[in-house]
């Protein structure tokens, strides 16, 4: 049976959101309310949090005193955001937001039963009060990545390195979990750049950060390290496991094709791994890798070495 679908476009502009209801919010948070009440309230709210997930969470669970909703869905593309808030219904009524042409994000709410014009009339006033908090948590997020990521290689850099790796170290103490470390080098990456100029090995760059990229799974993670170095952060992944890891990087790399107009460059990397003991700290742990990385080159590079 195929899923009822009503779709709307919504294009909120500055007049717009000044027909805002006014009343006083409801003392109770569960308790029914009206209209204008429920403006007053999500207005509140909603500019408290800069967290799209959080946003989104108190708009579903304030506007269900109102309008009967199951579950809500939330997608924006460019920021690679995709949200979902509790459970599918049969039903569902689409929204894309937009205010003064910035796009921002699409909405789905579901539920069991048809949506009534009524209803509908009140979930699209309500979502007026969605457009700056989630404005400006898109631009937060926005400027987040930007500072924590490396513009070239598209990977996490130093600073978010060192705020993702004692987390990590963190909940695997937390979950009693396994953690590890590969740290990877690109073998005679000055080589290449002599011979075949810096954009040719920022092509490089960016190819093997693919490379690593399409090896790893989704709660893995990958930092630029230094000029040619990468650091991968394996989640819940003991010694042997990160060391199958560390193989499979290392053919990937070797395989893929790196070509300056019609000259191929061989190109290889070696790899050092360490596993996260009792009581150890991130500068062990990161040392203890960089230690390994430094026996793979000693050995005749393009090999994997595990710490010990």
């Amino acid at each position: 049976m195929k899923t009822p679908t009503q779709t709307n476009a919504i294009d909120f502009d500055s007049a717009k959101l000044q027909r805002l209801g006014f009343g006083q919010p409801s003392l109770r948070p569960h308790s029914p309310t009206t209209l204008a009440q429920l403006h007053q309230q999500l207005n509140q709210q909603l500019q408290t949090s800069l967290e799209p997930e959080r946003i989104l969470g108190l708009f579903l669970r304030e506007t269900q005193r109102l309008v009967p909703l199951d579950a809500l869905q939330y997608r924006h593309q460019a920021s690679d955001l995709r949200l979902e808030l509790g459970h599918r219904g049969h039903h569902c009524v689409s929204y894309t937001l937009s205010h003064e042409g910035e796009h921002l994000g699409e909405l789905i709410f579901r539920r069991n039963q048809r949506f009534l014009e009524e209803e509908l009339s009140q979930l699209e006033s309500l979502l007026a009060t969605l457009l700056f908090p989630m404005r400006n948590a898109l631009l937060y997020r926005a400027a987040t990545r930007t500072a924590l990521r490396d513009p070239l290689t598209e990977t996490g850099n130093r600073v978010a390195m060192d705020q993702t790796l004692q987390r990590e170290i963190d909940m695997a103490r937390r979950h009693l979990t396994p953690l590890s470390l590969v740290m990877l080098d690109i073998d005679h990456f000055k080589a290449i750049n002599d011979t075949h100029g810096h954009a040719t090995g920022d092509t490089i760059l960016r190819a093997v950060a693919a490379a690593i990229k399409s090896q790893l799974r989704n709660v893995d993670m990958v930092f630029r390290f230094g000029g040619d170095e990468f650091l991968i952060l394996l989640s819940n992944t003991g010694r042997d496991a990160a060391g199958l890891v560390g193989e499979r990087l290392r053919q990937k790399t070797q395989a893929q094709d790196y070509w300056v107009g019609e000259t191929r460059i061989e190109l290889t990397v070696s790899l050092g791994c360490s596993t996260l003991l009792a009581a150890e700290s991130a500068e062990s742990l990161l040392r203890r890798a960089d230690n390994a990385l430094y026996v793979a080159k000693r050995e005749g590079r393009n090999r994997l070495a595990m710490a010990g």
